[in-house]
């Protein structure tokens, strides 16, 4: 992967690995960056196009950043870390990758006279509004381009930071085709702590959903990953999806724990770390692949299809609340409700 010279001040200079070319390190001296180094970059692009052979239903992505210091366990984009020649455990939580220039480059690739005005959809790799996101504000600069271009977009985040961007996501709603979802895979203290030590409370991120959707922003919610012993109590899913709904949920997806490639060797890591009495069961679920077996996931995934069938989360109910005279056609671009895993590798 190539990058271009830095020319802002630097905290320090440093190199990535696989790059001959200097870039700006920066650390930040507060609690949730202790021992993290953050890569300024020069990004010659901001659009990525999804393989054609993915299942998802939009073509773009942008990724205003690479690694996350949300840490989730789980999280299936730590291998695309390996690309950098950064491994998928720790480097993907303390090297982050900062492309401070994605808003510009953005308005140029959306200006051009071949750009067709596709779905873009953001947050499809590592949240765009992870912590570090409060101090380059590279969203907001994101959501100015999109608003200015009318182009529809949505975004996947477990942060209530989204929020600070809503007057922009609204702005753009009355020109395109905007969503957004938050994911609570949990609301269990102790499971949550454990499996995303670096994330907002659950709770804070329900009520960005209820502000989100009150504000006039379609926003539904995504409970992924199931994890096995770990947060799959039944009641506690139909807690958050009885929540989700009070929240004006506008939709409900989610999916069983999907372990691949390095991914798979970090959680089983943590594992045998932190739940030793799991181990033996997960060894039996995954010994044949990346999946659990058929029907352990439809157990799992029971209270979310249950839902998807009876409830009246939707889009539709939304816009009719809203008073439109007519309800608009529910958005096909549902990334919570697709495996993005399964579009990004």
């Amino acid at each position: 992967m190539r990058w271009s010279n830095q020319e802002t001040e630097a905290d320090s200079q440093g190199r990535l690995p696989g790059s001959d070319t200097d870039v700006v390190v920066r650390r930040f001296d507060a609690p949730e960056a202790l021992d993290t180094r953050f890569y300024e970059v020069r990004a010659k692009s901001a659009l990525n196009r999804v393989p054609e052979r993915s299942r998802v239903p939009f073509e773009w992505t942008i990724n205003p950043y690479r690694g996350c210091s949300h840490a989730c366990t789980y999280c299936f984009a730590r291998p695309t870390h390996e690309y950098l020649d950064f491994n998928a455990g720790r480097d993907f939580e303390r090297e982050i990758i900062v492309k401070v220039n994605v808003p510009e480059v953005l308005r140029c690739e959306l200006a051009r006279p071949a750009w067709g005005n596709g779905h873009i959809a953001m947050g499809t790799n590592t949240d765009p509004y992870q912590w570090v996101e409060g101090r380059y504000r590279l969203m907001r600069g994101i959501w100015e381009v999109l608003r200015d271009a009318a182009n529809p977009a949505s975004v996947l985040t477990k942060s209530p930071l989204i929020l600070r961007d809503a007057d922009l996501m609204l702005e753009l709603a009355q020109r395109a085709r905007v969503s957004a979802c938050l994911s609570v895979p949990t609301l269990d203290e102790k499971a949550w702590r454990a499996t995303e030590p670096h994330t907002p409370h659950p709770r804070a991120r329900l009520e960005a959903v209820e502000e989100l959707n009150r504000r006039g922003i379609p926003t539904g919610i995504l409970i992924a990953p199931l994890m096995p012993g770990i947060n799959d109590d039944p009641k506690q899913v139909e807690k958050i999806l009885a929540l989700a709904d009070e929240a004006g949920a506008t939709s409900v997806g989610g999916q069983t724990l999907f372990l691949r490639g390095a991914t798979r060797d970090v959680f089983l890591d943590w594992l045998r770390t932190s739940r030793p009495d799991l181990v033996d069961r997960y060894a039996e679920l995954y010994a044949r692949g990346s999946y659990a077996p058929r029907a352990e996931r439809q157990r799992i995934e029971a209270p979310l299809r249950k839902a998807q069938r009876v409830s009246p989360m939707s889009e539709e109910r939304f816009f009719r609340q809203k008073g439109h005279e007519q309800a608009r056609p529910v958005d096909p671009v549902r990334i919570h409700t697709m495996t993005m895993q399964e579009a990004l590798f």
